[in-house]
């Protein structure tokens, strides 16, 4: 079945609200892990969630989580947000849920490169890089879970990511959601800014070009009810304080490595992506918001006919949301239209 949804913004409110009345009644275990990457000196974070009364663990419901170019995946995943996060909400419906911190990002081990100047090096953790480190963490967990294959999430660069992991190793992805995917773009994304012709090792960010970033397309009259008060400072406050070295700085910033723009660059420039998506062949879902302008909904609508091997694809457009409407007012449509495609197939 092959199915492209448009959703108006539904109210969030009731949603969240039973989800956290189910996640009381069920209570959760969270562990954490730092693995090895397969490079000296490299380790990787993994945060797990999942009832406590969960110890048979399936595929279908066996979950990873990735993040995209800039910001870690566990201050967003797992960022309660009105008292649950999305790592909550899923594992409150009886999955086991997984997210992962690449190599230069959250509190996954920085290469040495990032100790030094960022003109001092080319730019570093690239898309082959990364897709590694994934290998390693999905590894780990089908180990320790006993299982043969994860459902696989990625948000915008994760998405990317994601999609080559799931093109190059169809027999062990039991379904793909790619939140906010790019593809390929005529000019630089929003997460490159006013980068330089030669990049360097990483980028440093403040919280100031964040939230600049964050409400680039979002209509003026819409802006102030777009983030419930608290919540950017709340999250900004957590991801920020993993660099430590960048929390020195005045301004403080965040560092991220430039692998991943110059992957945009050249990939771009020859006209090819970076993953195949014939090669997809697990059920997957698209899901991206009307006002993403990091990742617009034309990147999502150009990949949909690609995936000519996946069984019950599908595109799904939120209203009223940006690139991160996972920490928005209207999340909740984002939990939801997830959810229900992970449910779905899974019956």
């Amino acid at each position: 079945m092959n199915r492209r949804t448009m959703l108006a913004a539904p109210l969030a409110a009731p949603l969240l609200a039973s989800a956290t009345t189910a996640q009381a009644q069920a209570a959760l275990v969270t562990e954490e892990f730092m693995i090895p990457a397969g490079d000296a000196g490299i380790e990787l974070f993994l945060r797990n969630k999942r009832p406590e009364n969960l110890t048979a663990f399936s595929p279908a419901r066996t979950v990873i989580f990735v993040h995209g170019a800039t910001y870690p995946a566990h201050t967003a995943f797992d960022l309660p947000l009105g008292g649950l996060s999305w790592m909550d909400y899923i594992a409150g419906q009886g999955f086991d849920v997984w997210c992962l911190d690449i190599r230069g990002y959250g509190r996954s081990t920085r290469p040495p490169e990032m100790s030094q100047a960022p003109e001092a090096n080319p730019p570093i953790v690239r898309g082959e890089t990364a897709v590694k480190d994934i290998a390693a963490a999905a590894a780990f967990i089908r180990e320790r879970q006993n299982v043969g294959k994860l459902v696989h999430i990625g948000w915008s660069w994760g998405s990317t990511l994601m999609g080559r992991f799931a093109a190059d190793n169809p027999g062990l992805v039991e379904r793909l959601v790619l939140f906010a995917p790019p593809w390929l773009r005529d000019g630089p994304s929003l997460a490159a800014g006013a980068a330089p012709a030669t990049l360097g090792a990483y980028r440093s960010v403040t919280q100031a070009q964040a939230r600049e970033r964050w409400m680039t397309g979002v209509p003026e009259a819409k802006r102030a009810g777009l983030i419930p008060p608290g919540w950017f400072e709340h999250w900004a406050g957590l991801t920020w304080a993993t660099d430590p070295e960048g929390m020195r700085r005045n301004p403080q910033t965040l560092r991220a490595p430039n692998g991943v723009l110059l992957d945009s660059r050249e990939y771009g420039q020859a006209g090819r992506p970076f993953w195949d998506p014939a090669k997809v062949t697990a059920p997957t879902l698209l899901v991206v918001a009307e006002w993403d302008r990091d990742t617009p909904p034309s990147m999502a609508l150009a990949i949909f006919p690609l995936l000519t091997n996946s069984p019950g694809k599908r595109l799904v457009v939120l209203g009223e949301g940006t690139h991160t409407i996972v920490m928005e007012r209207n999340r909740g449509a984002l939990f939801q239209a997830v959810q229900g495609f992970l449910v779905e197939v899974s019956a």
